[in-house]
């Protein structure tokens, strides 16, 4: 099973990659053996700001092609978004803009599990509620979403793991339900 994962964001030290590292973790000790797991960073995938003239005048940017490329190969992804101002990072949102150039349906009806958290009690929601509601219209299979408030408080970023047992099993119980999920037809 090829897992790809990733942070919304093109922070270097971002704790939303920090969440995502943590789950594929947890969804590879679940998969075994047969786990393939990605974690891509978005800084490889800087782009020009996308508009209409650019895309005339270049045509769409190799990085997009080569994104989605990643969701066509992958089994399952899990997504963990940063906030930024209650909506996507501008990172994200470009990479988003670029790829659906190519193909409305991004995602390709891949099974997903968004995640999202912050350090204060909020836990990206804003976000994650976004995301969850406009994702599947560009072809995300959304099995569960998960929100972690106050990072710091509720993570171990020594040992790259949550802290509180309560988050830990709503986690496992989430990739437990990705992995059963049967991947939706194209």
């Amino acid at each position: 099973m090829k897992i790809l994962a990733f942070a919304a964001s093109n922070s270097r030290r971002s704790i939303n990659r920090q969440l995502v590292a943590c789950a594929t973790g947890m969804l590879a000790e679940q998969v075994g053996e047969d786990a393939e797991v990605e974690i891509i960073d978005l800084n490889d995938y800087e782009m020009p700001i996308y508009s209409i003239d650019r895309e005339n005048e270049a045509g769409v940017p190799s990085e997009a092609h080569r994104f989605l490329n990643q969701v066509r190969e992958a089994d399952r992804i899990l997504i963990a978004f940063a906030e930024h101002n209650g909506s996507y990072t501008s990172a994200y949102k470009n990479l988003y803009d670029w790829a659906s150039r190519i193909n409305r349906r991004v995602y390709q009806n891949k099974p997903m599990l968004l995640l999202a958290t912050s350090p204060g009690p909020g836990g990206a929601s804003s976000v994650l509620k976004t995301a969850s509601e406009a994702l599947p219209h560009f072809g995300a299979d959304v099995r569960g979403t998960f929100s972690l408030g106050s990072f710091h408080e509720h993570f171990d970023e020594e040992f790259g793991r949550l802290s509180n047992p309560t988050h830990t099993e709503q986690l496992r119980d989430l990739i437990g339900r990705l992995l059963l999920a049967e991947p939706a037809s194209n």
